[in-house]
């Protein structure tokens, strides 16, 4: 059965973890030895993989990227500029929110400043899909953050991908996937440089492979499967709402998707739209599995789908809801919301200006999505002109470093104040 009916507890049992053992226990030689040997590894790999020809080189320079681009039909061309720009003026606008910061404080000043992350590594899929959305999602906000140096990894990179990757303004390809991409990414390779951050989707081997090289470089999340949560009552269009959890489940037979309904007739009439959207789907054999692996929940009222929808987190939620700013207003927990029957996650996915790269797993509870800000450092720093008017604060840091039995902190602030009655 699609979209069976379940429980909440079902529904979290099934969800599937973003790193799982079987696959860390796969790439953990890879990324030691990427680690270890840098470009030959590299090499290695993407020979036994297929991904290039002996002889070819790893990398694709911003020279042909620009022919790329160059050759793109005329209509191709001016809708992959218009999605970026799309992407790049969001970018723009969080950017905008973000200030330095000054306080004054006795004695002097405390504050922030904002600076970019030097050196970024962009992960893109190109699998069973070439995600040229993901190039743009990634490297455009880093390139508006600032970033100085940006490279993307994506095996056999097609016409459209290096494209995207001269419209984003990225620096360099380097054309292979995995896990050794991202090791490559992490750790640097003959022309690559090492990153100070990775970001970008991936299968359960690039996910994993991202867990171990975050012990020595940052990185933004670590995605599962795909996810979405459609809230709706009996003023939803069944249509739409099958068509959206159609489109989630496509993405991998892993895909989350759940229906949360105060009204039965939908959940029925959403079922009954399936099997014709999935006839007409490509991937409809992966969406079949992802949707039979869905739920649908019933619900008393409003208040028990936010307090389900809340506790699953989830990815993606779409709010098809005759009051849906009540509704809206009242759910905390998500990776990105969609308001409405006419803004379909799709629009999320593909370029209306909020990323697509976003928590999955529950984790939307204590993190949010990919953003400009993933590229921005907010850096404190302190100023003391004035010993005189710091007492009072060099006291107080000097009482409680020996509380925690720091004696060397407290003698550091202790000097200070010595200084200041000699004076």
């Amino acid at each position: 059965m699609l979209l069976p009916d379940s429980k909440v507890e079902d529904i979290v049992a099934r969800r599937a973890r973003a790193v799982l053992d079987e696959a860390l226990e796969a790439v953990r030689e890879i990324v030691e030895s990427v680690r270890r040997e840098g470009e030959g590894a590299v090499v290695r790999y993407a020979l036994q993989f297929r991904e290039i020809e002996d002889g070819e080189s790893l990398y694709v320079d911003r020279a042909a990227m620009d022919t790329a681009l160059d050759m793109l039909p005329e209509d191709f061309r001016s809708r992959l500029e218009r999605v970026a720009a799309r992407i790049r003026l969001f970018a723009e606008r969080q950017k905008s929110c973000l200030h330095e910061l000054i306080v004054p404080i006795p004695g002097g000043a405390a504050g922030h400043r904002i600076t970019p992350v030097e050196r970024v590594g962009c992960y893109v899929p190109a699998g069973k899909y070439p995600l040229v959305s993901s190039l743009l999602m990634t490297a455009i906000p880093a390139r508006i953050a600032g970033a100085g140096s940006i490279w993307v990894a994506t095996p056999r990179p097609s016409t459209s991908m290096l494209a995207a990757g001269a419209i984003a303004g990225i620096d360099g390809v380097l054309a292979v996937g995995g896990a050794h991409a991202i090791a490559a990414l992490a750790y640097g390779c003959g022309r690559l440089p090492r990153s100070d951050l990775v970001v970008g989707p991936g299968n359960a081997f690039v996910t994993a492979a991202k867990y171990l090289v975050s012990k020595d470089v940052a990185i933004d999340l670590l995605a599962g499967p795909s996810e979405l949560a459609v809230i709706a009552d009996d003023s939803a269009d069944p249509l739409l709402v099958a068509a959206d959890l159609v489109a989630q489940a496509e993405h991998d037979a892993q895909a989350w998707v759940v229906l949360i309904s105060t009204d039965s007739r939908l959940i029925t009439d959403v079922r009954m739209q399936l099997p014709e959207l999935l006839r007409r789907t490509t991937g409809g054999d992966i969406a079949r599995a992802a949707l039979a692996n869905g739920a649908a929940v019933k619900v008393s009222d409003m208040d028990e789908a936010i307090a389900i929808c809340d506790r699953l987190a989830p990815e993606h939620v779409e709010v098809h809801c005759r009051d849906q700013d009540k509704v809206v207003r009242r759910l905390s927990h998500f990776g990105a919301l969609f308001l409405g029957g006419g803004a379909t996650a799709v629009l999320g996915d593909y370029g209306a200006g909020p990323n697509h790269t976003l928590p999955t797993g529950g984790t939307a509870r204590g993190r949010a999505g990919l953003s400009v800000t993933t590229f921005l450092r907010m850096q404190t720093w302190l100023e003391i002109t004035d010993l005189q008017a710091a007492a009072e604060t060099l006291g107080d840091a000097a009482w409680l470093a020996g509380v925690e039995g720091l004696g060397a902190h407290a003698r550091a602030a202790e000097l200070r104040l010595e200084r200041l009655r000699q004076a």
